[in-house]
């Protein structure tokens, strides 16, 4: 059953000649998220435990550098746009797809070398003086890590425009996703299998040439894993000529130009602002999930890492469910605004279940709002897709992202930054509060609180948000700027 919603122009006839894609072809192209979550637990998860437990990093440190790569979403854009106007390899997607990958996996072990040497200059002489040149060249890495990564996510998200239709849309990206937790769990078993002989405490050399072997096995893999995943897929399924008004005109569209057609349209702006608001509500409480099972229900540090399995697990059903079920019964928007309402219900359900001081009250609470981030996600991703046209998918993809990277980057500190606020406002400071300490409870309910207020802020500007006069505007923008080059 189709979706009711919008979705893309109709196609031009020759695109019959296209065969749709199979549960085993859209399986094949989830392997590439698999691949992401491989690295993603390589730098997110190895590398910063590296530099703060065997290394002695400030936190800080480590965190930054890391996050460095965050910053470089505004390529996401320029990417997109030339991944639109300029083949590559013959591709429009796959070429930067392909050498995107292969720079993330090489940036990914010079950037461990780099670690190395902090490492042993701190060892040496301390922190201090000698070792500043090294993180800056960390951060330089990771700068160069965050380009290398828009250069291959986003031409993909694009491809995933390109080969699908309105049937095949939503069960695509819940597999995508799914398949990104599958590849995250994968990241645990290589490293578990290749670090297993390091013990803790264990000697600088050993450490050193145990992770090396890592980044050189997990990498290459993926690399394999995003090859396999899209060669010849573009070739084959690939709609995007069929689509398009400028397919006799691969250069018809400058970043000017492209960028023009994304402002054409109010929607554009309507669409970034809800998927600030929305991803904001979604993450704010990352940075203090565990805290909060930790102070309010006296839950230890293993078992409040409960709490992730809880969301993840949560999050993967929700991702499925909603992809094969609830997308094709009751269209995007529909589904993005349930997501939202049950989100807002169960951080409600976070602050109450407080009242109870008893852990597993908390992780059915934290089980329900990952099952509602996963009906919400799907959602606003398939939509995402749609609010897009042909001739400047890949544009439309980063400009998306870039939304979605800016609001992800600062919920983390807006977090933890509201709940400082919180307790300056009810009073107890960190760590000082007794298990179901009313004080505390009502700071992490603040941040809770506005969490679920934004899911409801996110509803209105959804709302608001209309695909017909977007498509509408899109098309009219592009036709004005294939007029100008014709003046």
């Amino acid at each position: 059953m189709s979706s009711p919603d919008v979705s893309l122009p109709s196609p031009q006839p020759t695109q019959a000649t296209r065969p749709n894609l199979g549960l085993l072809t859209m399986l094949r192209l989830g392997v590439f998220n698999m691949g992401l979550g491989i690295m993603s637990l390589l730098t997110l998860g190895v590398l910063n435990r590296v530099m703060i437990e065997e290394l002695r990093v400030p936190a800080l440190i480590a965190a930054g550098t890391i996050a460095v790569h965050q910053f470089m979403a505004p390529a996401r854009v320029w990417f997109g746009q030339m991944s639109d106007a300029r083949p590559l390899l013959g591709y429009h997607r796959s070429g930067y797809i392909w050498l995107g990958i292969l720079s993330v996996a090489v940036i990914s072990f010079l950037a461990l070398q780099v670690v190395w040497q902090i490492g042993s200059r701190t060892l040496e002489s301390g922190w201090g003086p000698a070792v500043y040149p090294w993180v800056g060249l960390l951060g330089v890495l990771f700068a160069a890590y965050g380009l290398a990564l828009s250069a291959t996510s986003t031409p993909f998200t694009a491809l995933l425009v390109d080969v699908s239709d309105e049937d095949s849309r939503s069960r695509l990206v819940s597999i995508g996703w799914a398949m990104l937790m599958v590849g995250i769990i994968t990241g645990v078993i290589i490293t578990s299998i290749v670090l297993k002989p390091i013990e803790l405490n264990a000697p600088f050399e050993q450490v050193r040439s145990a992770v090396n072997r890592l980044f050189v096995i997990a990498p290459a893999v993926v690399c394999a894993l995003s090859i396999f995943s899209t060669y010849g897929i573009e070739r084959k399924y690939s709609r995007l000529r069929d689509r398009s008004s400028l397919q006799d005109r691969e250069d018809g569209l400058t970043l000017g130009k492209a960028l023009r057609i994304l402002t054409a349209s109010r929607q554009t702006g309507l669409f970034f602002s809800f998927l600030l608001v929305l991803s904001l509500s979604l993450f704010m409480q990352d940075a203090i999930l565990e805290p909060y099972g930790g102070e309010v229900f006296g839950m230890t540090i293993a078992e409040t890492t409960q709490l992730n399995a809880a969301f993840g697990m949560g999050t993967l059903l929700g991702i499925i469910f909603t992809g094969w079920l609830v997308v094709p019964r009751i269209g995007k928007q529909r589904t993005v605004k349930l997501g939202c309402s049950w989100a807002a219900l169960c951080l409600v359900g976070l602050i109450l279940s407080g009242l109870t001081a008893s852990p597993q009250v908390l992780l059915s609470a934290v089980f329900l709002f990952g099952t509602a981030s996963g009906v919400l996600t799907l959602g606003a991703i398939v939509l995402m897709l749609d609010l897009t046209v042909a001739e400047t998918a890949g544009t439309f993809i980063g400009a998306w992202g870039l939304a979605q990277a800016i609001a992800r980057g600062s919920a983390t500190v807006l977090g933890g930054g509201l709940l400082d606020l919180g307790r300056l406002i009810f009073g107890g400071g960190q760590g000082t509060a007794a298990v179901g300490e009313p004080n505390a409870l009502l700071a992490y309910g603040l941040v809770f609180g506005l969490q679920a207020v934004g899911m409801i802020v996110a509803i209105g500007l959804l709302s608001r948000v209309d695909i017909l006069e977007f498509q509408s505007n899109a098309k009219a923008a592009i036709t004005a700027a294939l007029e100008s080059d014709m003046d």
